[in-house]
């Protein structure tokens, strides 16, 4: 009887033991050689997303040039994955998700420290002189800005670490207390790269950071203006929660004991803002973009994934379609959205599209990720906050288009599928997932079924739609058109979605 293999617990001990075949590991982590990087990166904020999308470029920028890039992973509060990691000296291995998943181990984590209880430790580390670099992924929440955009003087938690010396609480008051101390010791500035789902966070962090340190002390302000780069970046790659499910694949596939895998859909995708120091880990060579207009590519992110997301989102839930896989097998809705693209979001895009962006490729690669059978995306999940997505994702290509004479028809439709969807949430007594539901559902209330009467009461609404919107005659027809032919979707009638 054949004794069967036993699963080997990931660590730096245990690295070149791994059985499983053509698994790549990292070749920078040698313990017997004593080869491994030194932390040359500070990462604030050590999530799901980070370890597959940053810790990754990392990872292969060491795989691929070397160098000390090692990364300190710290986390803000909670203790989960410092204790996940650490026992595996901070490797964890990455299952990408696609027609057949591919797996890997990631070694550019050195460890994780939390900052409530190692704050020294974080501060050695980020005052460190072999740490150049401070990334974040921190929700837009732990920039502790106002709504416009400033540094929030009047949060509870600022207000207190401007009083305190040491321990602070927020990731901006613990990145000034490293600089400051830097400052002070006469080393370099750090370079520090918001990688958040945030609209010009480089210039939110940066703003954020100088108002922060005007108020400690004017020789350390003039010193940070004069030093610290922020760029801007665009991030982008689907990454599922971990649960027992993967661990368990993991371990029987790879026979491999992994406290805390990660999942993500092959494409992976990180623009940078080129205003970074000459000496850089070689993210290029894991073919993140380095540009002078990351403002494009954000664009283009909106009109050309976003645009298509909502609308695929809004129609698939009044057609009962569960997932974005799920409405890719639906060829009249695949066809409805393809001409979207192609007619009236396109042109637009390529008018204005950053010099390294292929709009009409970086547009197939993203019908192709909507086809990956092993990420379940959820439409009711997209649908979620419309009344925030919509300003942003398909109403300015609609001013836009009226503006430069193009069609607007199939956003108009996509604008009604998402009326129609808050219609039905209301009708239906089901929750709707919005921060201004209960606007909504008092509009909702209000309309009769008759599209005239129902598309002047929502495009009234001035917190969603703007006067040049709601005021513009040919605008207003081509929704009452568009929504009159989808009502019977209120009641579950069958609709093809044609071009």
């Amino acid at each position: 009887m054949t004794k069967p293999i036993q699963s080997v617990t990931l660590n730096e001990t245990t690295l070149s033991d791994i059985q499983a075949d053509n698994l790549p590991v990292p070749q920078y982590r040698n313990k017997a050689a004593g080869s491994s990087p030194k932390t040359g990166i500070v990462h604030i904020g050590p999530g799901a997303f980070f370890r597959a999308h940053q810790a990754w470029y990392t990872h292969m920028a060491m795989q691929n040039s070397g160098g000390d890039w090692a990364i300190t992973g710290v986390s803000m509060r909670s203790e989960n994955v410092a204790d996940a990691l650490n026992p595996q000296q901070g490797l964890y291995c990455l299952a990408e998700l696609d027609a057949a998943t591919k797996y890997e181990i990631i070694g550019s984590i050195n460890e994780v420290l939390v900052a409530p209880k190692e704050y020294n430790k974080v501060i050695d580390r980020l005052t460190n002189n072999n740490t150049h670099y401070v990334t974040l992924t921190i929700t837009e929440k732990g920039y502790c800005l106002n709504s416009h955009g400033q540094l929030d003087t009047n949060n509870n938690d600022v207000m207190a670490d401007l009083s305190r010396e040491t321990q602070h609480k927020t990731a901006i008051g613990m990145l000034s207390h490293a600089l400051q101390k830097r400052f002070t010791n006469g080393q370099s500035c750090l370079c520090v790269i918001s990688c958040d789902n945030v609209t010009d966070n480089g210039k939110k962090l940066r703003k954020s950071l100088l108002a922060y340190a005007q108020r400690l002390d004017a020789n350390y302000a003039v010193w940070l203006e004069e030093h610290l780069i922020c760029p801007c970046t665009m991030v982008d790659s689907i990454t599922p929660a971990t649960d027992d499910g993967l661990r368990d694949q993991v371990k029987d596939e790879l026979n491999l004991i992994d406290n805390w895998p990660i999942k993500r859909e092959s494409f992976v995708q990180w623009v940078i803002e080129d205003t970074l120091p000459k000496h850089r880990p070689d993210w290029a060579s894991a073919g993140a973009i380095f540009t002078n207009n990351v403002n494009g590519f954000e664009k283009a992110k909106l009109q050309l994934l976003n645009c298509p997301h909502s609308t695929m989102a809004y129609i698939g839930c009044l057609s009962n379609i569960e997932t974005v896989f799920d409405a890719m097998q639906n060829q009249h809705l695949v066809s409805f959205i393809e001409t979207l693209i192609d007619e009236e979001v396109m042109p637009s895009v390529q008018e204005q599209a950053p010099e390294e962006l292929n709009p009409v490729e970086y547009s197939r690669s993203i019908l192709q990720r909507f086809r990956n059978p092993s990420i379940k995306h959820l439409l009711s999940q997209i649908a979620w906050d419309g009344s925030q997505k919509l300003p942003m994702r398909i109403l300015p290509i609609v001013e836009q288009n009226i503006a430069e004479g193009k069609p607007i028809k199939h956003l108009c439709t996509a604008i009604c599928a998402w009326i129609l969807f808050t219609r039905k949430r209301f009708i239906d007594q089901e929750t709707l997932v919005d921060p201004l539901a209960d606007d909504l559902f008092a509009i909702a209330e209000k309309c009769n079924g008759q599209a005239e009467h129902d598309i002047t009461l929502y495009l009234s609404f001035s917190k969603v739609f703007t006067s040049t919107l709601s005021n513009h005659e040919a605008f207003k027809q081509t929704m009452t058109r568009q929504y009159e032919k989808l009502l019977p979707l209120l009641s579950n009638q069958d609709y093809e979605w044609t071009a």
